[in-house]
Parts: structure tokens; sequence; C-alpha cells
């Protein structure tokens, strides 16, 4: 497993509709310094195959893969083990365990296993997903997610880039514990987050997840040395 080097980073999120377009993209951004890993998500795997997807990164970098199943960990606990196999190759899951806590004890337990990093989230950036906005999820849980994954040696998380008073929020309770969390944000540009803003509350030790910014950019390598200058500034 590849693990990410900087304690600040730009992540690129790969959410492009083509191997051409992610050749593209990784090509232009993977030599710059500042750039810690690359985030695939559904779109590319489903089309292509992970494998194919990892094969198409790796002819440009060794820097590391996460996936983003968008959401995983929502199903029974029993899955996790045959998700875990599935996507071997890459170096991190992403896993929003919104199905509860016997599921995402045996998703996250499942990753180890598989000698994959994890990280955890348990908020999201759009509007009506906590019940205070008008969502389905209860306001504790994001909370109770994070809690449950740092008794079990997770040390990763993601939180929203567009809300910073929550990152403050969530980092204080995760201090708490003792723990000296590794954040990581989606959020920005489109969503009207703040990268230099969330990255002066979350720490030294944080990496914001950017895509439309980047892959919607005429000249993705000079918009993503422009986002390494301000998250490293």
């Amino acid at each position: 497993m590849a693990h990410i080097k900087l304690k600040r980073s730009i992540i690129p999120a790969c959410d492009v509709a083509t191997l051409k377009l992610l050749e593209k993209m990784v090509k232009e951004t993977c030599k710059i310094e500042g750039i810690g890993a690359y985030k695939i998500g559904f779109e590319l795997v489903i089309s292509f195959g992970i494998k194919e997807v990892i094969k198409t990164i790796r002819k440009f970098t060794s820097l590391p893969i996460i996936y983003d199943h968008q959401k995983a960990a929502t199903d029974i606990p029993e899955l996790g083990e045959r998700f875990m196999k599935a996507v071997k190759g890459v170096d991190y899951v992403i896993l929003f365990p919104l199905a509860g806590p016997v599921t995402e004890e045996k998703w996250i337990r499942a990753a180890f296993k598989e000698k994959l990093g994890v990280i955890v989230g348990g908020d999201m950036t759009h509007k009506a997903f906590l019940q205070r906005s008008g969502g389905f999820i209860e306001n504790m849980a994001p909370k109770q997610i994070y809690k449950i994954a740092a008794q079990l040696g997770v040390n990763d998380f993601v939180v929203p880039g567009n809300r910073p008073f929550m990152i403050a929020e969530y980092r204080r309770f995760l201090e708490s514990f003792g723990l000296k969390p590794i954040f990581y944000s989606p959020g920005f540009i489109e969503q009207g987050g703040s990268i230099s803003e969330s990255a002066k509350i979350a720490g030294d030790r944080y990496h914001a997840i950017v895509g439309r910014a980047i892959y919607n950019s005429k000249n993705m390598g000079k918009t993503a040395k422009e986002l390494v200058k301000v998250i490293s500034a």
C-alpha cells in the first residue's frame, strides 16, 4: 500500500467519463509537487473496471489511488470482505458507513485485512443531509461514525470543505480522544468551499479533494499548481 507522503496536498477527483480524459488529467498533474493522490469513483470503475482504471493511472505515476464508491459501507456487514477483495489494487478506500455500527466495524476490519488504508466519512457537503438541514441522517450520526472508526484504529476522515465550522467541531471531537486526525475534504470551488479557510481550521494534516475545478479547466496543470499554492500557504 502506498501512503500519502505529504502533510498537505491537493487530491484530484477523477470523476471523468473516459479513460482518455483520465489519462490526460493524470499526465498533466502527476509531476506537480503538492499532488498527494488520485481519487477514482463509480463512473470510471463501472464503465471500464477498476483494474483498467488503475492501469491507466499507473502509466504515469505511483502516487496513491483512493477508491470512493460513492458511498461504500451502506450495505449488510457480510459484504465488506467481498467489496475489499474486489477493489484490491487501490491504496485507500473511502467508507461512509451509514448502514450502522455493525456494518462499519465489519467493513473497516475487512479493509485492514486486505491491507487497504481506510478513510471514513460521516458528513456530506450537500444540503438536506443531516436532519437539522432537512435531511434523513441524525445530527449526531457523523460523530458516532467517527468515534467508532477511531476506536478501530482509523485516523483518516472525510469532512465537508464547504462548512469549516463543522471541520473545527469534528477536529475538537476527535482530538478529545487523543487522535491527531488527518482530514480530507471535498466541497470546494463549485460547492463554495474555501481551501485556505478550511486548511487553517483543519490543521497541518489536510488534503483538499478537487474535481470539477481541475478537469473542467483548459489547463489542468496550471489550475492544479494554483490550488497547491493555496493549500501550502
